[in-house]
């Protein structure tokens, strides 16, 4: 990663709501996109944030159907429903680790995709996990037409991160112009299976399907380590400029001058 940008940042932002954490992203995004973060920290750098949620919360794929999700249980339970920035499916957001990236560059896509799950990965190993990429990937439009396409993790995305073929990292793009933002979750333990909960009943049967897909085809970190969020975000940390470099840890003071966003996160 040290080899494509001339510095890497990061900052642990805490926990925070859906709203909060989803327009934050959206202002480092659009920092990124008016040129007050390479004028603050200087041209060519990049920022990962690591964060978490309180109180739990449904996120959304920009483009997803909030009919999807039963916003009247979700009320029920103190559970955020919010819109991520970026695509892919719900994710229920409890006990976990999300984290954020953001550059001004002209790599593909997958390019960063993969950079920035090998990062995740080698911090997963510290920790005692061997995750390995997903080498392909279903179509996804074909897949979420379908009704069991609900949530985010019953499926892999080629170069997301799997252990023993599960699933324990989802992430999702949002590209403008050169600028791209990456987020992702990786559950610390089966909360995340907790979606199950708040998708709105459908066709007969669609919950117990999804309930096995999550069983089958998700992980935890809680399953392989007792790595929590402190020593999981010091690992990313570490390895998050590439081997044998150094990333510079911000403190949330620092991004002040952060812009508004042009754009409202629903907060539904």
């Amino acid at each position: 990663m040290s080899g494509r940008f001339a510095s890497v940042y990061c900052i642990d932002t805490g926990a925070g709501s859906g709203r909060f954490n989803m327009e934050f992203d959206m202002r480092l995004m659009q920092s990124f996109a008016d040129g007050s973060f390479s004028r603050r920290f200087g041209s060519g750098s990049c920022l990962w944030r690591f964060y978490s949620w309180t109180p739990a919360a449904v996120s959304l794929g920009r483009n997803q159907d909030p009919a999807e999700i039963d916003a009247g249980r979700c009320r029920a339970d103190g559970v955020d429903i919010v819109v991520r920035p970026t695509g892919g499916r719900a994710v229920f957001h409890a006990d976990e680790l999300t984290y954020s990236f953001f550059a001004e560059t002209g790599e593909p896509n997958e390019t960063i995709y993969r950079m920035v799950h090998e990062a995740i990965g080698r911090a997963l190993a510290h920790a005692g996990v061997v995750p390995d990429f997903c080498r392909s990937q279903p179509d996804f439009r074909k897949r979420y037409a379908s009704a069991e396409a609900v949530p985010c993790f019953t499926a892999s995305a080629k170069y997301e991160l799997q252990v023993d073929g599960r699933k324990i990292v989802g992430s999702a793009q949002r590209r403008r112009g050169d600028v791209i933002l990456q987020h992702g979750s990786m559950p610390l333990s089966g909360r995340h299976r907790d979606i199950v909960r708040y998708i709105s009943a459908g066709e007969p049967g669609l919950i117990e399907v999804i309930t096995g897909d999550m069983e089958k085809k998700t992980a935890s970190l809680d399953e392989f380590s007792r790595a929590g969020y402190d020593e999981l975000v010091r690992l990313i940390v570490q390895e998050a400029a590439g081997p044998g470099c150094a990333a510079t840890v911000l403190q949330p003071e620092e991004l002040s001058f952060l812009p508004a966003i042009e754009e409202t996160i629903p907060n539904l």
